[in-house]
C-alpha cells in the first residue's frame, strides 16, 4: 500500500513538472532575457527581412480601390515579400481598458506614425508590456482596418468579408509566437507633447501628454464610466484656448479597473493614447491607467476678447478700407481687397493679372492697448485658392510691431511671428485656424500686419490668401 502511494505521489510530481514546463513555454511575464526560440526566430528575421518605415506599411492599404468615396471594395493587402516593421508598445491592457490589441509607435519619443496589432489574446501586457520594443515579420499577414472606413491601419492575420468590405482579422496564437518578436528592450516612453486642438489622425497610436486640461464642468462628480452604458463612455475634456473651450472625448471602457473612480476636479496633465470611436468618426483618447491623469491644480479660465475683425461688412472686389486698417503695396500697385464667398467676408491678397513682376502687399490692424490687460494671444484664420506652389515668393506672412505710427510701414520694426497657414494642398477657399500666437510679451501700443508676396507675371505664383477672424484675447 506505502509502495503503491508512493509510485502515485511520484506519478503526481511528474506529470505536475510537466505541466509546469508546458506553461514555462508559453509564459509571457517580462521577460529580462528572451528564450532562445523567440531570440532565435528575431534573430533570423534581422537577418534576412528588410526593415520598413510605418509610412511604408500605411502605405500598403488602400481603403478606397476605386475611388468612388466608399469604402465597401477595401481589400487589406497580404504581404509576401520578408519585410519587418520596429516599434515600441505605447497601449496597456493591464487595467482593462484596450481589449485584444496594442498599438505600436515607431520612436519611444517624439514618434511620427502609429499602428494597430489586433490578436486574439486577452493580457497582452505580459508579452507586450509597455514600452515594449516589437519587431513584426510582416510577410504572411495582412494590412487592413478593423472595421472599413474608420482610418486606423492595423496589422491582422486574416481577412473577413461581409456587406461593408473586406476587414482584417486577429492574430491566432501561431502566427502570435511566429510574427510578433520582442527584443529585450523596455524603452521609457516619453509622451508626445500637444494641444487637445492639435491632436489629428496623425496621432492615432501615439502616447500624447496634455497639459492645462480638464473635464467639462458638468462633470463633477461622475465617474470615468457611466453605468448606464454597456460598452464604452466618453466624458468630454476641455482645455481654455483663447476665448473659448477646444474639447474631446476621453473614452473608458466597461472592462477598465478604474471605471468607478472619480473624475478629477481641477485642471491639469493627462497622458493617454490617441485612438477612435468605434466607428472611426472621431479621434479620442483613452487611458493606459489613471496614474497617468494629474489634475490638481486651478481649473483654467477663459480669456476675454479685446479685439475682433471678421471683415462681414466686406464689399465683393473692393480694394479694403475697414476702419483702422492700413493698406499698403510695398511692390507693385495691387491692394489688399475685400471679398464675400458663400457670406463669408473676407480680405484677400492676390496677384492675379496685376501686371506687376513683383506684388509684396501689406494689410495693418489699428493699435491695440497691450497695458491694459495680460496674457493676450493673437489667433485668426487663413484660406487660399489658386495657389500652385508653396514659396515664400508667393506666400504669406504675419508680423506685430510696437513702433509702428500709422503711416510709414517701412520705417516700423516688424517682427515675425510664427503661425499656421494654408499651403497648395489644402482646399480652395477652407479657412484654417492659425494656432494661438503668445502676445503676453508686448508693451504699449502693438499693431498686427499680414503681408502677402506674388506676381501678376509669373502663373505659378499668382495664388491668393484670405484671412478672417482676426482676434486677439486676454486676461
Amino acid at each position: 500500500m506505502k509502495t503503491s502511494k508512493f509510485l502515485k505521489l511520484i506519478l503526481v510530481l511528474v506529470v505536475s513538472i510537466t505541466i509546469t514546463s508546458c506553461v514555462q513555454d508559453d509564459d509571457y511575464t517580462i521577460p529580462s532575457s528572451l528564450g532562445d526560440e523567440e531570440n532565435a526566430l528575431l534573430q533570423t528575421l534581422l537577418s534576412n527581412a528588410t526593415v520598413v518605415s510605418f509610412a511604408d506599411v500605411k502605405a500598403m492599404y488602400n481603403n478606397d480601390p476605386n475611388g468612388d468615396g466608399d469604402n465597401d471594395d477595401a481589400i487589406p493587402f497580404e504581404v509576401d515579400t520578408d519585410i519587418y516593421v520596429k516599434g515600441y508598445v505605447s497601449s496597456s491592457d493591464q487595467t482593462g481598458n484596450f481589449f485584444k490589441e496594442f498599438y505600436l509607435q515607431d520612436s519611444p519619443s517624439s514618434p511620427t506614425g502609429a499602428l494597430k496589432v489586433i490578436l486574439n489574446r486577452v493580457d497582452t501586457y505580459n508579452q507586450f508590456n509597455f514600452g515594449r520594443e516589437v519587431y513584426i515579420s510582416l510577410k504572411g499577414l495582412f494590412i487592413g482596418e478593423e472595421r472599413t472606413g474608420n482610418g486606423i491601419t492595423t496589422i491582422g492575420g486574416s481577412t473577413e468579408t461581409d456587406q461593408f468590405g473586406t476587414t482584417v482579422e486577429s492574430l491566432n496564437e501561431n502566427q502570435i509566437k511566429q510574427f510578433l518578436l520582442r527584443s529585450e528592450t523596455t524603452a521609457e516612453m516619453t509622451p508626445l507633447a500637444v494641444s487637445l486642438s492639435q491632436i489629428a489622425n496623425d496621432h492615432v497610436g501615439m502616447l500624447v501628454i496634455v497639459d492645462n486640461v480638464e473635464f467639462a464642468d458638468n462633470l463633477a462628480g461622475e465617474n470615468y464610466f457611466d453605468p448606464i452604458e454597456t460598452f464604452d463612455t466618453a466624458r468630454t475634456l476641455q482645455a481654455c484656448e483663447g476665448a473659448s473651450y477646444t474639447e474631446l472625448s476621453l473614452e473608458t471602457s466597461s472592462f477598465s479597473s478604474f471605471k468607478n473612480e472619480d473624475l478629477p476636479l481641477g485642471n491639469g496633465t493627462i497622458t493617454a493614447v490617441v485612438s477612435k470611436t468605434f466607428d472611426g468618426s472621431s479621434v479620442i483618447l483613452a487611458l493606459n491607467t489613471t496614474a497617468d491623469v494629474d489634475m490638481n491644480g486651478a481649473r483654467c479660465t477663459l480669456s476675454t476678447p479685446i479685439f475682433f475683425e471678421d471683415f462681414q461688412d466686406a464689399q465683393d472686389n473692393s480694394n479694403l478700407n475697414t476702419p483702422g486698417w492700413v493698406n499698403f503695396a510695398e511692390e507693385g500697385g495691387e491692394l489688399w481687397t475685400e471679398q464675400l464667398f458663400q457670406d463669408i467676408g473676407t480680405a484677400e491678397f492676390s496677384s492675379f493679372s496685376t501686371g506687376d513682376a513683383l506684388n509684396i502687399g501689406w494689410l495693418i490692424s489699428p493699435g491695440i492697448d497691450m497695458d491694459a490687460q495680460s496674457n493676450e494671444l493673437l489667433s485668426f484664420r487663413t484660406a487660399q485658392h489658386h495657389l500652385d506652389v508653396d514659396s515664400e515668393d508667393n506666400g504669406i506672412k504675419v508680423f506685430v510691431s510696437t513702433d509702428f505710427d500709422g503711416t510709414n510701414v517701412l520705417a516700423a520694426t516688424w517682427e515675425e511671428k510664427s503661425a499656421t497657414f494654408p499651403d497648395s494642398d489644402n482646399a480652395w477657399y477652407d479657412l484654417i485656424g492659425s494656432g494661438l500666437i503668445d502676445l503676453s510679451s508686448y508693451n504699449g501700443t502693438l499693431h498686427i500686419a499680414f503681408r502677402v508676396t506674388g506676381s501678376g507675371t509669373d502663373s505659378d505664383l499668382d495664388g491668393a490668401f484670405q484671412i478672417d477672424d482676426v482676434t486677439v484675447v486676454g486676461n
